[in-house]
């Protein structure tokens, strides 16, 4: 392993604006209007490939499926499945990557601390050694360091971990909405970094943020203009076409999550899971961490503290699961919004995957 951390940098601007008059009080949180849903035709060559994970009811990893079990839907339209494969964690050879992302930026200073100690029991457990190749990321004011390689040595990470001193954040919650809104910047810009350097890696990769969330920043308080929303459609597009092209899953961890267990803010994510089909529907909070958790096929973690088991839980999805690829629709226009389901022909199973994709002519 060469030299710990290289910086990256960010390639997201979103233009926000706040209400006239709220002197930077904090945007009061609402239900999203139900955007019309968007129609699709016949399939083409382009490919869409997606991993999915499959799970009985107690929540084990099924195994042994075949490609006749499994049926995709784009936009609750059967399509054929154009390849099948399998992964067996304990005895294949497809790369999968644990990437852990540090948030010094969004968690609080006590929150980064107690991620320290966690993620560090983490990695040295079972005397270091790791099932998968482990790298790291430190999001801070400073900017987004990751690792430059991999590793499933345990010890050496936590090692150069320790090296690194994540520092004061400098924005914090009691800035209002213009803190509120540079973070939630800084965070899509450290998203789409990543994104442009995990794309370039082989594989699957499990992308795990230890952060309470970025600023939703949606609701009466918030007013966009048309070149604003038409930007973060943009970045909803970006940001999920990316994810899917590189193949990461994303899980988000809150290192405090039961001082929040069962408020509002916890769940508030859930009013915008559903996909966004056009700029005039779209609001900041359509970028949100857990947003993009669910839509990728990820789970989100935020009612217990034990950071430790978080991780082996988001880490089990590497050891089994099923990449399957079929032809996307065609179109009707460019950034068309496709709706997926899988099916599985088993009782008691449920399969785990991308929401949805934009289509391209």
């Amino acid at each position: 392993m060469s030299r710990f951390f290289f910086p990256l940098s960010g390639v997201v601007l979103l233009t926000l604006s706040a209400a006239a008059g709220q002197n930077n009080a904090p945007p009061q949180l609402q239900p999203r209007p139900t955007s019309p849903a968007t129609s699709s035709t016949a399939g083409t060559d382009r490919q869409i490939t997606l991993d999915v994970q499959v799970t009985d009811k107690a929540g084990a990893p099924v195994r042994g499926l075949q490609q006749q079990d499994f049926i995709v839907l784009d936009d609750k339209q059967a399509k054929p499945i154009q390849s099948f494969h399998a992964v067996d964690g304990s005895s294949s050879d497809a790369p999968v990557e644990i990437v852990l992302v540090m948030d010094a930026v969004n968690a609080s200073f006590d929150a980064v601390t107690y991620e320290r100690s966690e993620l560090k029991k983490f990695l040295l457990q079972n005397g270091g050694k790791l099932a998968q190749p482990v790298s790291l990321v430190v999001f801070s004011d400073n900017g987004t360091k990751i690792q430059e390689d991999s590793s499933r040595d345990g010890n050496a990470l936590a090692s150069l971990y320790d090296q690194y001193e994540t520092g004061l954040r400098f924005l914090n919650r009691s800035q209002g909405f213009y803190g509120a809104a540079e973070r939630l910047d800084m965070s899509i810009k450290t998203l789409m970094s990543l994104i442009s350097h995990e794309e370039k890696q082989p594989g699957r990769k499990l992308m795990i943020w230890f952060s309470p969330g970025w600023p939703l920043l949606s609701g009466p308080n918030i007013q966009l203009s048309d070149k604003g929303e038409r930007e973060i459609f943009n970045s909803i597009v970006a940001a999920s076409t990316g994810l899917r092209q590189a193949r990461i899953t994303v899980y988000s961890i809150d290192p405090k999550g039961p001082e929040e267990a069962g408020s509002i803010r916890a769940s508030y994510y859930e009013e915008f899971l559903k996909g966004v089909t056009s700029a005039s529907h779209v609001w900041p909070a359509d970028l949100g961490l857990q947003v993009l958790v669910v839509q990728s096929g990820g789970r989100v973690f935020n009612s217990s503290n034990d950071l430790t088991s978080a991780i082996a839980n988001c880490v089990s999805d590497a050891n089994a699961f099923y990449t399957i690829s079929f032809d996307g629709a065609k179109p009707d226009h460019a950034d068309e919004y496709h709706a997926l389901q899988i099916k599985i022909d088993k009782p008691g199973t449920t399969a785990r995957t991308r929401t949805g994709y934009y289509a391209e002519p």
